[in-house]
C-alpha cells in the first residue's frame, strides 16, 4: 500500500513538473511576442517623431526663406537676451 502511495506521489510530481515546464515555455513565448510588439511600437514612435521633426525643420526653412530680415532680427534678439541672462 505504501509503495502504491509512493508511486502515485512520484507520478503526480512528474505531472506537476511537466505542467510547470509547459507553463514556463508558454510564458517564454508570450514574453518573446511582447518584446517584439514593444520593439515595433518603439520603431513606429521613432519614425513618427523623425517625420514630425523633418516637417518642423522644413517649415522653419520656409519661414526663413520667406522672411529673412525678420529671422535675422529675431535671432539677434534671442542672442542678446541669452547674453544678458548669462551675465547675471
Amino acid at each position: 500500500m505504501a509503495e502504491l502511495k509512493t508511486a502515485t506521489a512520484k507520478i503526480e510530481a512528474e505531472m506537476a513538473a511537466d505542467d510547470l515546464a509547459n507553463q514556463i515555455a508558454t510564458l517564454r513565448a508570450d514574453l518573446a511576442k511582447l518584446s517584439e510588439s514593444v520593439a515595433a511600437l518603439g520603431h513606429g514612435a521613432k519614425a513618427a517623431a523623425a517625420e514630425e521633426a523633418n516637417l518642423l525643420m522644413e517649415r522653419a526653412r520656409d519661414k526663413v526663406r520667406e522672411e529673412p530680415l525678420f529671422t535675422l532680427i529675431a535671432t539677434a534678439g534671442i542672442a542678446y537676451m541669452l547674453g544678458v541672462l548669462s551675465r547675471r
